[in-house]
């Protein structure tokens, strides 16, 4: 009965280490995207997910291949990544899925980047499947 006790005890915690570790994970992986979006802009080209490379865009190679919708990350759902530029303001979205814990799927991570070039990272999990605000790694924060 104490490894009942035990296991009761751990297995929830072990859980949500990895949740929390899944999404740290995301989160760094993205930042390789920020890099990619700055290096763009500073070069005159538009950032893209999924086009080649040309004179005006630059893939900043998140995605399989430069024609695919498809995440290298496997943590990411199958069509989870997308690159939004409105208003000077360029978002990159990365939404959970594949192999993330269940307690994770359809989170949402957003690295923001402001119209002077400054990046913030947010966090949406979704209510009601396990998610805690714990999970959101440091330097992200609870998005609205």
């Amino acid at each position: 009965t104490n490894i009942g006790i035990l296991a009761a005890i751990a297995l929830p915690a072990y859980q949500d280490y990895i949740s929390k570790s899944q999404t740290t994970r995301v989160v760094g992986e993205l930042a390789a995207g920020k890099t990619a979006i700055d290096a763009a802009l500073f070069d005159g080209k538009t950032p893209v997910l999924n086009e080649a490379s040309s004179a005006t865009k630059e893939n900043i190679g998140l995605t399989t291949s430069a024609a695919s919708t498809k995440p290298r990350s496997n943590l990411l759902a199958e069509n989870g990544i997308s690159l939004e530029e409105k208003a000077g303001v360029t978002t990159l979205k990365g939404t959970l899925g594949r192999n993330a814990n269940k307690d994770i799927i359809g989170t949402e991570i957003n690295q923001i980047r402001d119209v002077n070039g400054n990046w913030s990272c947010t966090v949406k999990g979704v209510t009601g499947k396990g998610w805690k605000d714990k999970f959101i790694p440091s330097g992200c924060t609870a998005a609205s």
